[in-house]
C-alpha cells in the first residue's frame, strides 16, 4: 500500500516527525517496507521552456529545442514527440542524474550535434508511469523554477505492507485511523455536505437466482449532465505519486476513493446501459471485453454486473470496455456495491486478472460504507464535472450480524437446580438457574443474545437511559403494539441498556456451567 506524508495528513492531525510516524507503523504490524522524499534526487531538475523546435540535420526522430532554462538560453536534443515550441517541461542540466536509471549526464554530442542536458518525462524522474513522452508542466511556471517546488513534491512517499487480515487498512483514512488509535495523532471528522438530488434513477437489481449470493448490497446514482475533462493537478499528482496515470477525472475520482477511502467503485456510461443494472449469476459461453482490453469468457459461479442485453463488468474485478466512461461521456452511473470476497477470489483467479479492486473486494471491503463511498463519489463529480444528482437506489440482501458490545456486569448468580442441589454443577439432564445483567451498548440492532444454549430475549429487556423501540420476542414492542419484525430490537440514542435475565440451561453432560460473552446474531 502506497501513499504520501501529505496525504495521510489530510486525514490525521499530528505533529509527530516522519521517523516517528514510520516507527508507529511498523509498531502496529504495517511494516514499513519502504521511504523516500523524491524531491532530494531531483536537486538542480529545473522548469524551462521550449522556446523553438527545428528538425535534427542527421536524425528523422530527433529535434533540436531551444529552451529558456530562466538563467540562459540553450539547445537540447529530445526525441519526444510533444516537444513542441511553448511547452513548458523539466530540464536536466549537465552533471544530474537520471533517477529511474542513475544514469549522470555529460556534455554529449547526439548524432553530431552538441546536447546541453535533457528534456525529461515524468518516469525518467519517478514522478509517475508516463513515458511517452517529456513532461508537461503548467505553462504558468517559470523557467528555472526547481522542480521539487513546481511540483509541490517535498514529501515522503511511504509504502507499507498489508496482512490479508488488515483490509481497513487499504485505504489512507484507515491508516491514518490505526495511528490515531494508538495515540499518534487525532483522526479528522468528516464534514460531508448535504447532496441536492432529484428523482433520476436508473433501475437497479440483484438477481439471487439458484441462491447466487455473488453480490448481497448493490447500489447506484445517476449523474446527468457532467462534463468529463481532464483532473485537476492536485489529483493528478495524489495519483501519481502512487505510480498510477491519470486518465480523466471520472476513472481518477474512483481511484483516488479507491486508494483514499479502500472502497472500490466503477463509473458507467449511464447511454450504454440498457434499460436498468445489476449484478447477477454469469451464465455459460457469456463474454466480456474488459477495461484491459481482453475478452473473458465466464462461467457460472462468476459474478456480473449486466444490463437487461449484455455483461457490463466482472462484479468486483473489472469493468466493460464498452460501457465505461470517456471524455465525451454526459450522463453516468456510480455503482458502489459489495461483493462476496471468496467468489471474488475464485473468479479473479479463474480469469487471471489483477486488479486493485479485487485485491480489496478478496479480503473484505466495509459493507457499511457503500452508501458513503457512493456520496462521496457524487460530491466529488459534482464539485469537479458538474451535473445534477439523482436519487440513491440500493437493493441490500445482506444478513448481517450485530456489532453490539454485550457483556457481563458481574459473576452469574446461582439461584437453583431441578436436584434442588445449591452446586452450580449439574448431574446428566439437570436443569439450572441463574440470574445475570448484561450490558449492551445502545445506538445498534440487536436480534437475540445467544450463548450456545443461553438465550437472552427481547422480553428481557429493561430500558436505561436510552429509548428502545421495536423490541419483542412476541410480536409485540413495549407497549404491547404489533410489528413488523416479531425478532427485531432497535437501540437509539447514546446510553447503555441493561438486560436481567434468568437463564435455564440444559445439559446432556455433568459440567460446571459458567457464563460467557455473549455472542449477538
Amino acid at each position: 500500500m502506497k501513499f504520501t506524508l501529505s496525504w495521510l495528513k489530510q486525514h490525521l492531525e499530528t505533529n509527530s516527525d516522519t521517523e516517528t510516524i514510520l516507527k508507529k507503523l511498523t509498531n502496529i504490524g504495517l511494516e514499513v517496507e519502504d521511504s523516500y522524499n523524491p524531491s532530494e534526487a531531483l536537486n538542480g531538475f529545473i522548469a524551462a521552456k521550449i522556446l523553438s523546435t527545428k528538425p535534427h540535420p542527421d536524425a528523422d526522430r530527433l529535434q533540436l529545442c531551444l529552451i529558456d532554462t530562466g538563467a540562459e538560453k540553450i539547445e537540447v536534443v529530445c526525441g519526444a514527440k510533444n516537444a513542441k515550441e511553448g511547452l513548458t517541461t523539466i530540464y536536466a542540466p549537465i552533471g544530474s542524474t537520471i533517477p529511474e536509471s542513475g544514469m549522470k549526464l555529460k556534455k554529449a554530442k547526439i548524432r553530431g550535434i552538441e546536447s546541453l542536458g535533457m528534456l525529461c518525462s515524468e518516469k525518467e524522474l519517478n514522478l509517475g508511469n508516463n513515458s511517452e513522452g517529456i513532461a508537461e508542466l503548467s505553462e504558468q511556471i517559470n523557467p528555472g523554477t526547481p522542480v521539487s517546488q513546481a511540483l509541490d513534491i517535498n514529501d515522503t512517499y511511504i509504502e507499507i505492507a498489508i496482512t490479508p487480515n488488515r483490509p481497513d487498512c487499504l485505504g489512507v483514512r484507515g491508516i491514518a485511523r490505526d495511528l490515531a488509535a494508538a495515540g499518534l495523532g487525532k483522526l479528522i471528522e468528516e464534514n460531508p455536505a448535504k447532496i441536492n438530488t432529484s428523482k433520476e434513477n436508473l433501475p437497479i437489481f440483484i438477481d439471487t437466482q439458484n441462491n447466487f449470493k455473488g453480490c448481497t448490497i448493490f447500489a447506484g446514482r445517476l449523474i446527468k449532465n457532467i462534463t468529463n475533462n481532464k483532473s485537476p493537478d492536485w489529483l493528478k499528482r495524489r495519483l501519481e505519486s502512487i505510480g498510477m496515470k491519470s486518465i480523466n477525472c471520472l476513472v481518477d475520482i474512483t481511484n483516488f476513493i479507491n486508494f483514499d477511502r479502500g472502497r472500490p467503485l466503477h463509473v458507467y456510461d449511464a447511454n450504454k446501459i440498457n434499460d436498468k443494472i445489476g449484478a447477477r449469476e454469469a451464465r455459460d459461453g457469456e463474454k466480456v471485453l474488459a477495461l484491459d482490453g481482453k475478452d473473458y469468457e465466464l462461467k457460472p459461479g462468476m459474478c456480473v454486473i449486466a444490463d437487461e442485453e449484455k455483461v457490463v463488468g466482472i462484479g468486483g474485478i473489472m469493468g466493460g470496455n464498452e460501457s465505461g466512461s470517456t471524455i465525451e461521456t454526459k450522463d453516468v452511473f456510480i455503482e458502489s456495491a459489495y461483493f462476496d470476497p471468496i467468489k471474488t477470489a475464485l473468479a479473479g483467479r479463474e480469469l487471471n486478472i489483477v486488479s486493485d479492486s479485487r485485491y480489496r473486494f478478496e479480503r473484505g471491503v466495509d459493507p457499511e460504507y457503500v452508501i458513503e463511498g457512493l456520496n462521496l463519489a457524487t460530491q466529488m463529480i459534482l464539485d469537479l464535472c458538474g451535473g445534477e444528482a439523482g436519487e440513491v437506489s440500493i437493493v441490500d440482501n445482506l444478513k448481517r450480524g450485530n456489532n453490539v458490545a454485550i457483556s457481563l456486569d458481574a459473576s452469574p448468580t446461582f439461584v437453583s437446580a431441578s436436584s434442588g442441589s445449591n452446586s452450580s454443577t449439574l448431574l446428566a439432564g439437570e436443569v439450572a438457574t441463574w440470574t445475570a445483567t448484561f450490558t449492551a451498548d445502545a445506538a445498534a440492532v440487536a436480534t437475540n443474545l445467544v450463548k450456545n444454549q443461553v438465550t437472552v430475549s427481547a422480553n428481557d429487556i429493561t430500558p436505561s437511559q436510552t429509548q428502545v423501540t421495536d423490541v419483542s420476542d412476541d410480536g409485540n414492542d413495549l407497549d404491547g403494539n404489533k410489528i413488523n419484525d416479531p425478532t427485531e430490537v432497535k437501540l437509539v440514542n447514546d446510553g447503555k441498556l441493561k438486560v436481567t435475565k434468568t437463564v435455564t440451561v440444559t445439559q446432556s453432560d455433568p459440567t460446571k456451567i459458567t457464563l460467557g460473552d455473549l455472542v449477538v446474531y
